[in-house]
């Protein structure tokens, strides 16, 4: 299990690049890697970890896995629409179909994502999801939402990770911008209804990074970085990665002028990046030697230099946990 440390700022910085998705304020939580069906091991495990992090513990899991008449849970629908339908109504329904699938809470993510692999081995992660129709997490919405968006080419979709800061943790929450007729919006999943999906009605791309601050503000939570990446491609087929961090922003650091200038900036960027072409697809005999994404090995990682990304502000010196007597959290 994977556990919170201390360490330097620096030393922070690079665990974050490869395994932010692992940490919740410090309450670890599981990947399940061998995917679907789950193995004994991991399921067990699965049940182990709720009777740790649940109020009710072992009492909870007996009564759930001791029930016989369990209510046949419904499987939402994929979402489809008429040519008719409006850019802001496909996306409102998309962010319906997320929020079907509900909020995984158990402390063990389905799905796997890997970062560091092309989008086409993404896409079918997404696929499997709408197959499995399981709970989610962020990091599966957002994949899941690029999956469903691929279809709608004047729709621009780019990550978009938070990082905030609460009683002596650290959270991590990521959705996807989408940047559409001259608005911006997101689509996601959390805990809270505030820190999702946004309709497709900010002006520009700092309009909607302060609705996510404001949303933040209201938990108790102090935003402390945001990271952006670039557009990503349409073609589900795509050997590309996803940019997740072209701009990585310290917006304690930041006066809101300069913060508008550096979202500024990065929208320039987005813009630019839809000029330029993009590698070739794979063959259909390439994607089949390609194997699936939840059985297949790692695609290699990309290490993105430090030159390749935009970092505002010097280094912070990592703060000294406050004293927490509760231990409570507001997880977001």
């Amino acid at each position: 299990m994977l556990r919170p440390t201390a360490g330097s700022t620096e030393e922070r910085d690079e665990e974050d690049e490869g395994e932010e998705e692992l940490r919740d304020g410090g309450v670890p939580f599981y990947v399940n890697r061998g995917g679907l069906p789950m193995d004994e091991e991991t399921w067990e495990r699965m049940w182990r970890h709720v009777a740790r992090i649940h109020p009710s513990g072992d009492a909870l899991t007996k009564e759930i896995r001791g029930a016989t008449d369990l209510p046949k849970i419904p499987v939402p629908s994929v979402p489809t629409y008429q040519p008719t339908t409006t850019i802001p109504l496909r996306l409102e329904a998309i962010q319906k179909y997320i929020r079907e699938l509900q909020y995984n809470h158990t402390g063990t993510q389905f799905f796997e994502i890997k970062k560091s692999r092309p989008l086409t081995a993404l896409m079918d992660i997404a696929k499997e999801m709408t197959r499995e129709a399981l709970p989610i997490k962020c990091l599966e919405a957002v994949i899941l939402a690029i999956h469903l968006t691929n279809n709608m080419p004047g729709v621009e979709r780019f990550p978009l990770s938070f990082k905030s800061h609460f009683s002596g943790n650290h959270f991590y929450h990521i959705v996807l911008g989408v940047h559409s007729g001259g608005r911006f919006g997101a689509l996601g999943i959390s805990r809270r209804e505030d820190l999702m999906f946004k309709p497709l009605e900010f002006r520009t791309l700092m309009d909607l990074v302060q609705e996510f601050e404001g949303a933040y503000r209201g938990y108790w939570h102090t935003l402390r970085k945001i990271k952006i990446g670039q557009y990503v491609s349409h073609d589900p087929h795509s050997v590309e990665q996803i940019e997740w961090k072209h701009s990585i922003l310290d917006v304690d650091k930041l006066s809101k002028e300069e913060l508008r200038k550096e979202l500024e900036r990065h929208t320039r960027d987005m813009r630019l990046k839809i000029g330029k072409p993009a590698p070739p697809s794979p063959t259909k005999d390439r994607r089949n030697s390609m194997g699936s994404p939840l059985k297949g090995p790692g695609s290699p990682i990309r290490r993105i230099s430090r030159a390749e990304r935009r970092p505002s502000g010097e280094k912070k010196v990592l703060e000294q946990k406050s004293a927490d007597i509760n231990g409570y959290q507001i997880r977001v």
